[in-house]
């Protein structure tokens, strides 16, 4: 009997095994949507166990809590405000020394060339002053005394006609209806009495109005003489220059270099106007009229040319 039952059981067994077989033979294998949805709920049911309290963060494992808590959140805030403010401020102090830093560059700008602009005016000036052969010193030293010249007061035989005798005369005797003549004559007349600005227009226009005439080399020595006898030796200078400079050859061109070194002594500098004293005798030599000679040897002595 339970032969017969054991036996039973086995057949019945192997039927539904076999009914099992073919019904799994009837079904599609499964997808691999289906076979990963199914991981996904074993590893699901996986973490529930192991992890009860719940997902844990990606440092899970290395501390009972999430990484991120709601306080660590507050305190990186707090630390990013902080950083920002800094940042601010350290902004703002570039930008202010920035500011300062351009001020400081514009005002050493301007210094610069405020001070370019002077030397450039000086050396204008310098430029302005300077002789060949013999320069016009930059530096102004104490007034040197000129020998006193020689005042002779011109024949007064007609209004024409041009003083003898005198510094600044001639030896010829001129037309009594050269107007020139009398121009530069009534020049002479101003500067003998002491009116030197209204001699210095004078024979200025004279030297205008007849640029030919030969009494304009006079003119041109007694402007610089008129310059230097009311104190503007520099000015002297440059006009007692330039009359030797541009006519050589006229009558006084010696004069001027004479009075060129004069006017050298009187701004301070013995030592050009020996230079002016030696370019007269290396010029003009034995040309030299004795009085201009005689002033010469006097104002050699006392300039202390060797």
């Amino acid at each position: 009997m339970k032969s017969r039952l054991i036996a039973a059981l086995a057949a019945g067994a192997a039927v539904a095994s076999l009914s099992s077989i073919a019904l799994a033979q009837r079904q599609p294998p499964p997808s691999p949507e289906q076979r990963i949805d199914r991981l996904e709920r074993q590893i699901q049911q996986m973490q529930r166990q192991v992890f009860p309290k719940g997902r844990p963060a990606d440092t899970a494992g290395f501390a009972a809590e999430p990484a991120a808590t709601q306080s660590s959140v507050i305190s990186l805030d707090q630390r990013l405000d902080a950083l920002e403010r800094q940042v601010a401020d350290l902004v703002r102090l570039s930008e202010e020394n920035g500011n300062r830093l351009r001020n400081v560059e514009g005002g050493l700008t301007q210094l610069k060339a405020d001070q370019d602009q002077r030397i450039g005016a000086l050396e204008q000036r310098m430029s302005a002053a300077s002789a060949v052969p013999v320069e016009t010193p930059a530096a102004i030293g104490p007034p040197a005394t000129a020998p006193t010249r020689p005042k002779t007061t011109p024949p007064k035989t007609s209004t024409s006609t041009p003083p003898a005798g005198g510094p600044e005369s001639g030896s010829a005797t001129t037309p009594a209806d050269d107007a020139g003549e009398e121009a530069y004559s009534q020049g002479f007349h101003q500067w003998e009495d002491g009116q030197y600005d209204q001699a210095i227009s004078t024979l200025k226009a004279f030297t205008a109005a007849y640029p030919r005439h030969r009494r304009v080399s006079f003119a041109n020595n007694l402007i610089g003489r008129a310059m230097l006898d009311k104190g503007d030796a520099r000015g002297a200078a440059n006009a007692l220059l330039a009359n030797y400079r541009t006519n050589p050859a006229g009558e006084r061109a010696p004069d001027s270099l004479f009075y060129l070194g004069q006017a050298l002594m009187k701004i301070g500098q013995p030592g050009q106007a020996c230079k002016a004293y030696a370019e007269l005798d290396a010029v003009y030599g034995a040309k030299i009229r004795p009085e201009l000679k005689k002033l010469e040897t006097d104002a050699k002595a006392q300039a202390q040319c060797n």
